[in-house]
């Protein structure tokens, strides 16, 4: 059993907490935000995380988990000081440092005994080292601390079990026996771990994240081609994942990634290249294509409806993906800001993240449940998918709406199902979605 403060309570750092307390290790999670700590010590998530609720509660009763705001009190027993904290997007595209530079100032002024401080936060490759600096220059008295990188790789809606069962764990330090400490504190988890330097370490989480964006984006460009030649692209997805080489994770066409990591990691990563010199052209084509993908689904909706102006669009779906209430970079807002410039008049439903949605969206009328998303709309875009929405009502629902139409930003249906349920329907990149015929092979006759 080891001492263990996490620095931070948002998705990483409460996640990290619960999951290390639930590995039988005592650990501290530390917030500056009093209001959120006292709600957390009454039982109140900040977050939705599926079962994240249930593990907090047991290791909080089992008295391996608590809460402070006070650095003194986290600090005071803890061998290890994971700092996961935000890591915002700046005004050029570059990681926002702020929480981290506050926290490792903090834990420099609250050290009382030797430290291994490790990195959890997504943060620009040569962070390790800055840290480094700023917690010796900010000790109170000389103290022997390192600095490890290990950066985090949780989805959100599946948090827990990929702390859990992670694929690999990365550490990064200059300090291999400081590594090997934190590589202890994993092998409860009996995934590969990879050790490595703290800048290498570091730039394996930005290369993996921009690497699945890329692969996301890559998709969305093949079903762009789809819609036009008259292909299926879930067919074409589903072709290429055979080849071990490609893999049929991240190859789902869509609306697009979203989300706190892959928009603010990839433009991180590009704004890195671009301050060394180097022109990151694939990087931004990735981000051209993904920033493409809303008003394509707005596109759709003009090609079923005509002009948009005072239509009815319910949209089914505000978090950016399935099992959270995460609204940030949200596809959602990008489309409700689209089709209200032309006139619409929006409205929406999602499980679990309207309250977040009502503070950020403005002007979208939020609706109790899918079929009275559905009652009078013109035209119902699936932005989010949740499993709710592939059980629904399907008959129910296009005889409630004023005109049954349906864009499919997550080809979560069958287009031939529900053109026979009686939908004028797009999806992406979905086979003879109104494309034009393909030009005929050149040749001087006619195979026979």
């Amino acid at each position: 059993m080891k001492d263990i403060c996490v620095i931070g309570v948002g998705y990483v750092g409460l996640v990290t907490a619960a999951g290390f307390s639930d590995l039988g290790n005592r650990v501290t999670a530390l917030d500056i935000n009093e209001e959120r700590v006292n709600n957390l010590r009454k039982g109140i998530l900040p977050i939705y995380e599926p079962g994240l609720e249930e593990v907090v509660r047991r290791n909080v009763l089992a008295g391996r988990l608590s809460f402070t705001t006070s650095y003194a009190e986290g600090l005071e027993k803890a061998d290890f000081a994971f700092i996961a904290v935000g890591t915002p997007e700046g005004v050029d595209g570059e990681a926002d440092l702020r929480y981290v530079r506050d926290a490792a100032e903090a834990i420099a002024k609250a050290m009382v005994r030797p430290l291994v401080v490790v990195n959890k936060s997504t943060v620009p490759v040569g962070t390790g080292d800055w840290v480094a600096e700023i917690i010796r220059s900010h000790l109170a008295k000389p103290l022997v601390f390192s600095v490890v990188s290990c950066p985090e790789f949780l989805r959100e809606g599946c948090a827990l079990s990929d702390f859990h069962n992670p694929a690999r764990t990365v550490l990064g330090s200059m300090d291999r026996e400081a590594a090997d400490k934190v590589a202890q504190l994993h092998l409860p988890l009996r995934a590969p771990i990879v050790i490595t330097d703290l800048r290498t370490a570091e730039m394996i989480k930005y290369a993996s994240n921009a690497f699945l964006a890329t692969k996301i984006s890559f998709i969305n460009e093949i079903a762009n081609i789809c819609e036009a030649l008259g292909a299926d692209v879930k067919e074409v997805a589903s072709g290429m994942g055979y080849d071990p080489r490609i893999g049929r994770q991240f190859l789902e066409a869509g609306i697009g990634y979203g989300g706190s990591c892959f928009p603010k990691d990839v433009k991180a990563l590009a704004h890195m290249a671009s301050v060394q010199g180097r022109n990151p052209q694939l990087l931004q084509a990735v981000m051209d294509i993904n920033d493409d993908r809303t008003r394509m689904l707005v596109e759709h909706a003009e090609s079923l409806l005509g002009k948009i102006e005072k239509k009815e669009i319910g949209l089914l779906g505000l978090a950016f993906k399935s099992n959270t209430d995460d609204i940030r970079e949200a596809p959602a807002q990008k489309v409700a800001a689209l089709l209200q410039e032309r006139g619409a008049i929006v409205r929406a439903y999602d499980p679990v993240a309207m309250d977040n949605a009502a503070r950020t969206i403005p002007g979208i009328r939020m609706c109790p449940d899918p079929y009275a998303l559905a009652e009078g709309a013109d035209a119902l875009v699936v932005v989010t998918d949740w499993n709710e929405f592939k059980q629904l009502d399907l008959p129910k629902v296009r005889n409630l709406m004023r005109t049954p139409n349906l864009i499919d930003g997550r080809n979560i249906y069958e287009p031939e199902e529900m053109k026979a349920l009686g939908f004028r329907y797009r999806g992406i990149g979905r086979g003879y979605n109104g494309a034009k015929p393909a030009p005929q092979p050149a040749g001087k006759g006619r195979a026979k």
